[in-house]
């Protein structure tokens, strides 16, 4: 996976791939996590006394809850973030209920709506010229062939956000 998958978007000569492929396969081994704290107070299980069923459930069962030190974190590090995600949800909840802060005194809910999308109408980027971006390409490397695909993804994307805006004004309408 790692070789295949993972490096193997990046390396292009197959003489590189071969050679990081072999590097991998005497890397990676079962012994390789023997031990090894995988999260705090985890450690992980012996490899040649489980197989993929028992080694899955041993993590199903035995992982610990996520906690900020998992990740390397402060501990009080949720709590400011947790506290961000609550105020923007209440600050969201109120201005589409029309309450809050001054906004949509006097105005319908349908129209502080309409008022909404409008605003998300007129931030939407405009889509990425496609053709222009290709002339401008000498060389299809891999990385310019993974930015042309999520150019086009992108595309695709904002063209489906702008229809579902539309579609909606046309329902308030």
């Amino acid at each position: 996976i790692f070789g295949e998958i993972m490096y193997g978007g990046h390396i292009t000569d197959g003489w590189d791939r071969r050679t990081n492929n072999t590097y991998l396969q005497m890397l990676i081994v079962p012994e390789l996590l023997a031990g090894m704290n995988l999260a705090p107070g985890f450690k992980s299980p012996d490899s040649s006394k489980f197989d993929y069923a028992q080694y899955n459930k041993y993590i199903e069962e035995k992982l610990p809850v996520e906690t900020p030190l998992m990740f390397g974190l402060h501990p009080n590090a949720e709590i400011g973030y947790l506290t961000q995600q609550s105020d923007f949800i209440f600050s969201t909840i109120m201005s589409v209920s029309g309450a809050g802060a001054g906004k949509g005194k006097g105005m319908k809910k349908e129209d502080v709506v309409k008022k909404m999308i409008e605003d998300f109408l007129g931030r939407l980027p405009a889509d990425f010229d496609l053709v222009e971006i290709k002339s401008k390409v000498a060389e299809l490397t891999p990385y310019i062939v993974v930015s042309l695909q999520e150019a086009e993804r992108m595309n695709a994307l904002l063209g489906e956000i702008r229809f579902s805006l539309t579609e909606l004004q046309l329902g308030l309408s």
